[in-house]
């Protein structure tokens, strides 16, 4: 059993260009697709309508590649859309790959394991709420399940894509005489990502009494997941969840570390990644080793990093998240090398205050 993973540079929200390029040379099988991950161009923000234009041109694209509809598409291949690439972060894609029809590897390191479930589509009034969290539980230990993974310790990161309110969506729950989370569609992003994100924390044991309740959610910053990244878009109703860890049995050509970010500026979180990937203390992290970094970035609320004052959160023309996601990036980039890094704003529930959650896959090799 094995789990691929490719890095594919994009020009535009809708270039597939070496996507079509590596399926001609089979460097990638349309068939085993399970999830594709991308950093777009867009602002991030309630508005930025790259991620749609990616997600449907990619969604059209595997469609004429397996001859199957879009919606059946949709039913296999999680897509990811994260907008903002502010600083130097370049516009990528991550593909993912799972064939489990292979016999299981033999050897005692574990390898890269990946599962994707999805939940039903949430009502308006849904967003933001327990019932989302429940949800995601439920889809986070589907996705485990797929992947094969059966500890919670052996997962390493879920990554997930969350619907948003949109004023017609605050004006539907309305005619039917419900109350949505907030009346506010840029901050409503907050409460879908802080609910997805407990239910991850739920799901992997991260919570005291293992419940999610509504007054909770982005109240209770006491509460988050070490391994949870969310991220909220216009172009989707329900929460598409992948999983990604190390089990026995799947080849650990491909392997996965996580460590958190206590603070914008603690790159040695990188380092804490790669040492805890198996046998990762014994490997340097190379160029040709690196395969995807996937981190969260947010201000902190206090208003400084490490006793100095920032003003992020000050700041009415750029929005904090974009701040945050430049700031991160350019920290991360520094030590790599490498500004191709999956790096999102907007961290409720996702690690500590001013830091998230970073997770490093890895080639052995």
């Amino acid at each position: 059993m094995k789990t691929r993973v490719t890095r594919l540079a994009t020009s535009a929200p809708d270039d597939v260009t070496a996507l079509a390029r590596a399926i001609d040379r089979r460097q990638i099988d349309p068939a085993r697709v399970i999830a594709v991950l991308g950093k777009t161009e867009g602002n991030g923000c309630v508005n930025d309508f790259t991620r749609a234009f990616a997600s449907g041109t990619l969604r059209s694209f595997f469609a004429r590649q397996l001859a199957l509809t879009e919606a059946q598409v949709g039913e296999r291949i999680a897509f990811v859309m994260s907008g903002g690439t502010e600083g130097g972060l370049s516009p990528h894609l991550l593909v993912f790959e799972a064939n489990s029809s292979q016999p299981a590897h033999t050897g005692s390191i574990p390898g890269l394991a990946a599962g994707v479930a999805f939940t039903r589509d949430f009502r308006p009034e849904e967003i933001g709420r327990s019932t989302q969290a429940s949800l995601t539980l439920e889809a986070v230990l589907q996705a485990m399940a797929s992947a094969g993974i059966q500890r919670i310790e052996d997962v390493h990161y879920v990554q997930i894509k969350c619907p948003l309110l949109t004023a017609a969506r605050i004006n539907d729950a309305a005619a039917r005489g419900h109350i949505v989370v907030c009346h506010d569609t840029y901050e409503s992003m907050g409460y879908s990502r802080g609910a997805s994100a407990l239910g991850v924390a739920a799901a992997l044991g991260e919570l005291p009494d293992g419940a999610v309740r509504d007054e909770q959610i982005c109240r209770d910053w006491s509460l988050y997941s070490t391994r949870a990244s969310t991220s909220a878009g216009i172009e989707l109703l329900r929460n598409e969840v992948l999983v990604l860890g190390n089990a026995p049995g799947w080849d650990p050509e491909y392997r996965i570390g996580h460590a958190v970010m206590e603070d914008a500026l603690d790159v040695l979180a990188v380092d804490r990644a790669m040492a805890s990937t198996p046998e990762g203390e014994a490997l340097e992290l190379t160029s040709a080793r690196l395969v995807g970094l996937l981190v969260k970035a947010e201000p902190s609320a206090c208003g400084s990093i490490r006793g100095s004052r920032h003003v992020m959160s000050d700041d009415s023309d750029i929005n904090a998240s974009r701040h945050a996601r430049a700031l991160v990036g350019g920290v991360l980039a520094g030590r790599l090398g490498d500004t191709r890094l999956f790096v999102s704003g907007g961290a409720e529930h996702q690690g500590p205050n001013g830091g998230g959650p970073l997770a490093l896959i890895v080639r052995n090799g």
